[in-house]
């Protein structure tokens, strides 16, 4: 047998040898990866290129090997208990939204610390701004307020991430707890309020009562004096005439009137 017989005999063997040996780096889709190969017997090793997901660098026989980077928005969110400007502990969540932007990823690997580049160069400088901006405010106030902290902390975070590959999409500030003392106190003083709104609508009421009661008194008032305005003589013995007239006519009556009052008037006595 010859060697060139015998080497295409084992030409298969060697093909899948080399197949074997051969690599091809995925990246997802919503990713991007930074393709480098790791030598081995040779090669130069380093950078080979940027693969945009979903899809493969391509089969090689280099070791090549591919650090995939997520470049969809994501959410970090940072705890926080921070003495407030009038000594007051307060305690809060910030969460960022932040974004690797497209092409960025070589930069990020070897600047920026790869995969973990928002613990390495974000998270201080976050943690940062935030403390800055609250601690200028009293305790009172950051609750009213978080809507214009968050804002200052995203313009100073978005000019802190300019020059690099990564931006800010939105930055918000959570609920804001305070010490339970604090909390006490802010339920009483809104039980007080409502136990004060509750004596404001009494006063209010009894006061109403109050002047119903004086203009009830006025027109009972009027009324008497209306009433003793009419009242004279000559009314009160109309009146009395009349009366007897209206007695005199009912066929069972007992009555004897005696006309010896006060402008004529009788004197009324009832029959037994």
């Amino acid at each position: 047998m010859s060697i060139w017989a015998g080497l295409s005999r084992c030409a298969p063997v060697l093909a899948g040898l080399v197949l074997l040996g051969c690599t091809n780096p995925y990246t997802p889709v919503g990713h991007e990866g930074y393709v480098f190969e790791r030598p081995r017997l040779f090669g130069k090793g380093g950078f080979r290129g940027v693969v945009v997901g979903p899809g493969n660098y391509g089969v090689s026989p280099f070791r090549n090997e591919v650090i995939n980077l997520d470049l969809r928005p994501q959410t970090y969110s940072e705890a926080f208990r921070i003495l407030a400007k009038d000594d007051l502990n307060v305690s809060f969540q910030v969460h960022a939204v932040l974004a690797i932007e497209s092409g960025g990823v070589e930069e990020v690997v070897l600047e920026r610390g790869g995969s973990e580049w928002y613990p390495r160069f974000v998270k201080e400088p976050f943690r940062t701004f935030v403390r800055r901006e609250v601690q200028r405010l009293d305790s009172r106030d950051i609750k009213s307020r978080r809507g214009e902290v968050a804002e200052a902390v995203r313009e100073e975070l978005t000019a802190y991430l300019r020059e690099t590959p990564f931006r800010v999409v939105s930055l918000v500030v959570g609920n804001i707890d305070y010490p339970s003392i604090v909390a006490q106190a802010v339920e009483q003083k809104l039980a007080a309020m409502q136990l004060l709104e509750e004596k404001e609508t009494q006063r209010e009421i009894a006061k109403r009562d109050a002047e119903i009661r004086v203009e009830e008194a006025k027109g009972i008032a009027e009324a008497q004096k209306i009433i003793n305005a009419t009242l004279t003589p000559n009314y009160l013995q109309h009146e009395a005439i009349q009366a007897q007239l209206k007695m005199a006519e009912s066929p069972n009556h007992s009555t004897v009137y005696i006309p010896v009052g006060s402008n004529g008037l009788p004197l009324v006595y009832g029959a037994n």
